[in-house]
C-alpha cells in the first residue's frame, strides 16, 4: 500500500477511469460541514463558474481543477496533476494559464451567513479602493459596504466568488474589522456558506478570520487563461 503522502504518479492515474466531474460549490458546502472527498491523492474537475476564470482548489488528499473543456483529462494527467499537492505545482498553473494572469496562492476559509438586519450601508464612494479593484478582477457582482459614517474609509466587499459562492474581502482601519465582518455576515442568508481567501503570509488577517469562526478547508489559486 503506497505511503499516503506520496504523490500518485501520472502513469498510474492515466490507467484509471476518466477524471470525475464534480460541482465545486457542492464540494465546498460539504467541506464547510466537515464532509471532504476521499483522501486518496486523486483529483476531479469542475466547470468554470465564470467566463475567463479558471483555477485549482486543493483539499486534504484531493484537488479540484476548474478548467475549460478545451483541456483534456490526459493533458492534466501529463502535467502531473494529483491531489497531494500536485494541483499547485507552479508548472501546472503556468501551462494552464498560458500567457494569462495568475493569481496568488491563498488559504480558503469558510464560515456561514447569519441573516438579519445589518449595520452596514452600501458605499459606492469607496469603489476605487485597491481591495475593491482586486475583488472585481477575480469575482463577480461585487458590492461595496461600509459603516454609515462617511469619514470612515474601512470597507468590506461581498461578491460571487469561488464556485459562485458568496465571498468577502475586508480592508479595515483598526477597530472597524469586527463591525464589518458581523455586518456582512448579516447580509448573507442564514446558513449559506461564506468564503474568504487569505494569503498565507498575511498572518494578521489569517488570525483574524480564525479567531472569528472561519475554518480553513483548503487552498486555491486562480488564473485567467490565454492558451494557444
Amino acid at each position: 500500500m503506497p505511503d499516503p503522502v506520496t504523490p500518485v504518479p501520472a502513469t498510474t492515474l492515466a490507467d484509471a477511469r476518466p477524471v470525475p466531474r464534480v460541482d465545486l460549490a457542492a464540494v465546498l458546502r460539504a467541506a464547510a460541514h466537515g464532509r471532504f472527498p476521499d483522501t486518496d491523492g486523486s483529483f476531479s474537475r469542475s466547470s468554470p463558474w465564470s467566463v475567463g476564470i479558471e483555477g485549482a482548489v486543493a483539499l486534504t488528499g484531493h484537488a479540484v481543477l476548474v478548467v475549460g473543456d478545451d483541456v483534456t483529462d490526459q493533458q492534466l494527467l501529463d502535467l502531473g496533476v494529483h491531489g497531494l499537492g500536485g494541483a499547485h505545482e507552479p508548472a501546472v498553473a503556468l501551462a494552464l494559464a498560458g500567457r494569462g494572469e495568475i493569481g496568488v496562492l491563498d488559504v480558503l476559509l469558510v464560515s456561514t451567513g447569519r441573516g438579519g438586519p445589518s449595520t452596514l450601508v452600501e458605499r459606492p464612494d469607496l469603489a476605487r479602493s485597491d481591495r475593491v479593484q482586486h475583488a472585481r478582477q477575480w469575482r463577480q457582482d461585487v458590492r461595496v459596504y461600509g459603516l454609515p459614517d462617511p469619514a470612515v474609509d474601512s470597507l468590506v466587499t461581498l461578491s460571487r466568488g469561488i464556485a459562485g459562492l458568496p465571498e468577502i474581502g475586508i480592508q479595515a482601519e483598526a477597530g472597524h474589522a469586527d463591525a464589518l465582518l458581523e455586518g456582512v455576515r448579516a447580509l448573507v442568508p442564514d446558513g449559506e456558506v461564506l468564503l474568504a481567501s487569505v494569503t498565507p503570509g498575511n498572518a494578521r488577517s489569517l488570525r483574524f478570520f480564525l479567531r472569528r469562526g472561519f475554518v480553513p478547508v483548503g487552498s486555491e489559486q486562480l488564473w485567467r487563461p490565454e492558451r494557444p
